[in-house]
């Protein structure tokens, strides 16, 4: 088992590091990028009304292998079915009521800037005592992001770059890589947009194929530099974790 490089975590963590730069108190991030000049500029490049959805069914068909991800599968259940009608009495108007059980991360979902953490502090070195407890994320939750998340999307299709329906695990997308992809698009990024990486995984496994779950394919750690260079404000992914697991023996 690959072990992670803290002392490397920590110097990319040191030069890539955020905390201040909004503020002592701010819990937002670079979604602080997402000014109204940013949103304005990003309406005025749409160009059709045509929609895409980006959701992920909420059914026992999620993400998680219950067996080993330690995480569970949404579970829907009826809790109402034909009304609550009074014994006997004809039933000529009915009603139905279901209820959802579902985890933060199985289905479509950002993650909040409390999610993920080391040496006890969170973004903008919130300490994870107070920061999160029992009751829920007390500071970088998401419910900062209740404004809502809205920028230019910039669609990264790594396998149709490669000529391939979907990427095998464990493949490792490097910065060379994003850049070949936007240039054969002929797209350039701007501070503020949001980045879309396409790799075709989930689509793979909802149609029952093993594409290998636990060494998703993903971006390298070499990428978090090359996005903070760019000025993105946030990446999502159709993959498993967005960065490429089981691929760097040396845990990075």
């Amino acid at each position: 088992m690959a072990t992670i490089d803290m002392d490397g975590v920590r110097e990319v963590g040191r030069e890539l590091s955020n905390w201040g730069r909004w503020g002592d108190g701010d819990q937002r991030g670079t979604l602080n990028l997402l000014t109204p000049a940013k949103v304005q500029e990003a309406a005025a490049t749409v160009r059709g009304g045509r929609s895409f959805s980006l959701s992920m069914p909420a059914d026992e068909h999620g993400p998680h292998d219950i067996r080993t991800s330690g995480r569970f599968n949404p579970i829907h259940t009826m809790t109402r079915y034909r009304g609550d009608m009074p014994k006997g009495q004809v039933l000529e108007v009915c009603s139905s009521e279901d209820m959802l059980i579902l985890g933060t991360h199985s289905t479509t979902h950002f993650d909040a800037l409390a999610h993920v953490w080391y040496d006890d502090l969170l973004y903008n070195g919130f300490h994870h005592d107070t920061a999160v407890t029992a009751w829920g994320a007390e500071r970088c939750s998401i419910q900062n992001l209740v404004s809502g998340v809205v920028s230019r999307g910039v669609l990264v299709d790594v396998p149709r770059h490669l000529g391939v329906d979907y990427l095998v695990p464990g493949t490792r997308i490097t910065p060379d890589i994003l850049d070949a992809v936007l240039d054969e698009a002929r797209i350039t990024l701007s501070e503020g947009d949001i980045l879309l990486l396409r790799t075709g995984t989930y689509p793979q496994h909802r149609r029952g194929a093993d594409v290998g779950l636990s060494g998703s394919p993903g971006i390298t750690w070499e990428c978090a530099r090359w996005i903070r260079d760019r000025g993105i404000a946030a990446v999502c992914a159709d993959n498993l974790a967005v960065e490429v697991l089981g691929a760097n023996p040396d845990g990075r």
